[in-house]
């Protein structure tokens, strides 16, 4: 499958469910305590992070969609200071605060990346009042594309039919991360995201993957819901719902330090990729691919469009190899927000040599990120005759795109691509050659916008002209 990554800052979602506050005490543990067999923290720093619903709200923002969320909260400063931490995220809040009844927080303390204890701060969820959610939740159903229903089972969703018929009725997909072994209140959802653990739990414990995908499909046409969305750990995910069958995800983390939030990671990721345009079975793959990245990370944590990206480019699908000038410019734009070293470099390049190869090796040993602009063929034959390109413009720019060196493979239609190189501003601009560095097409855009252009090695006798003419004279 080639994937692609969406842009997301399109996509209106609603958030709605259990808000918590995920608080982290960290230290160090140097002693056993003389008081009982248990380890003695000494707390150097603290953080607070919102977490349930509010920490898929965070996962929305951080890819770039438009977020807001509600559910219930206390009238205390712990929903005071998550309010404003969403807030600052870009994440519009509708809470309903309830007195007399505290906002949850989980306390985790942790030393040395392992969680030593948690501590639950909650209300019990019969305490909660019914009813309170479904005339804010209704009239923001006209302003969004997607609806997420986060249930921790803390008693904001235990109108969740009432709500998914809502959401029905106004044509709003709705994704529900589940809770408990009572799907039944799920009836009617578009897709469900629960947990291997969650899905065993319901329809019996599955010996493989036909059982998975034999009982996933018999609970869907239970329940009547489109898709179905198991993740399976190490064994990645499965998508049941799709007309050409199950799709099966292999894991993406080769090394994982916490899955703490990969549930809201996964869902977030899923109902936003739909709601930007994504296909079901992309959507689920880039659900699968943010999972990986997050689960990398300590606590609950979140991914980023760009870092996504990254991670295609480096496996080098989805963001390497031959592109447009457009999606150029964002990978340029992204690298560089990264503090990695774009280098530009510009030719014909229409019989592929060892020169070639050398002297692309050469400019990316100078950076981070290398691109290729490439001239058409149209370009090529006003440059060096009719005859000319012997390689059609298709194949140049696949070969380049297959050499290690080489990130980005870019065309351009004019005689010099001073124009391309002006929109991009690459960080430094390269040419081989006897040229003067003032005099490379492009060179003072680069420059004036602090970047630096280099002259490298000009290696005798080896070009596609001296190359063409000895094929002629064998």
């Amino acid at each position: 499958m080639t994937l692609s990554i969406p842009n997301f800052a399109g996509a209106r979602v609603l958030v709605a469910g259990d808000i918590m506050v995920d608080q982290y005490w960290f230290g160090q543990v140097g002693r056993i305590s003389p008081e009982a067999p248990v380890p003695v923290v000494r707390v150097r720093e603290s953080e607070h992070r919102p977490g349930g619903a509010g920490n898929v709200a965070v996962n929305l923002a951080s890819l770039g969609a438009q977020a807001s969320l509600m559910g219930f909260t206390g009238e205390d400063d712990a929903a005071a200071q998550l309010a404003e931490q969403l807030q600052q995220r870009g994440v519009n809040c509708a809470f309903v605060e309830l007195e007399g009844v505290p906002t949850t927080t989980k306390l985790r303390v942790v030393s040395r990346n392992q969680q030593l204890i948690r501590l639950d701060l909650e209300e019990d969820a019969a305490a909660l009042p019914e009813g309170s959610l479904l005339e804010t939740f209704a009239n923001a159903l006209a302003h969004v594309d997607v609806v997420i229903l986060s249930d921790y089972a803390k008693g904001a969703l235990r109108e969740a039919p009432e709500l998914i018929r809502m959401c029905n009725e106004a044509d709003v997909p709705v994704f529900v991360d589940p809770k408990g072994t009572d799907f039944e209140r799920y009836r009617g959802a578009t897709a469900l995201t629960p947990n291997l653990s969650e899905f065993e739990a319901v329809v019996g414990p599955c010996a493989d993957d036909n059982a998975i995908c034999e009982r996933g499909d018999a609970l869907r046409r239970q329940l009547d819901i489109d898709l179905l969305l198991v993740t399976r750990s190490e064994r990645g995910m499965t998508l049941l719902g799709l007309e050409d069958g199950p799709l099966h995800l292999p894991a993406e983390a080769r090394e994982v330090y916490d899955v703490t939030g990969a549930g809201d990671t996964v869902i977030a990721t899923f109902a936003a990729s739909v709601a930007a345009g994504a296909a079901a079975g992309q959507a689920a793959a880039i659900a699968n691919l943010a999972a990986g990245l997050v689960v990398r990370k300590l606590g609950v944590a979140t991914v980023t469009r760009s870092e996504m990206r990254l991670a295609l480019h480096q496996r080098g699908i989805g963001g390497r190899g031959m592109i447009d000038e457009e999606r150029l410019r964002e990978f340029v734009t992204e690298a560089q927000a990264r503090g990695e070293t774009v280098v530009m470099t510009n030719g014909c390049f229409d019989i592929i040599h060892a020169g070639h190869v050398a002297y692309l090796e050469e400019a990316k040993s100078l950076g981070d990120r290398l691109v290729v602009a490439v001239n058409d063929d149209a370009s090529v034959s006003r440059l060096k005759g009719k005859e000319r390109p012997v390689v059609p413009l298709a194949d140049r720019m696949s070969v380049l795109a297959g050499l290690a060196a080489v990130d980005w493979v870019v065309p351009f239609s004019e005689d010099t691509p001073e124009r391309l190189i002006c929109s991009v501003l690459p960080d430094m601009l390269v040419k081989g050659g006897d040229y003067r560095p003032e005099d490379i097409a492009g060179a003072k855009c680069v420059t004036g916008n602090g970047g630096q252009v280099r002259v490298l090695t000009f290696r005798e006798g080896r070009s596609t002209s001296s190359l063409i003419e000895a094929i002629r004279e064998r």
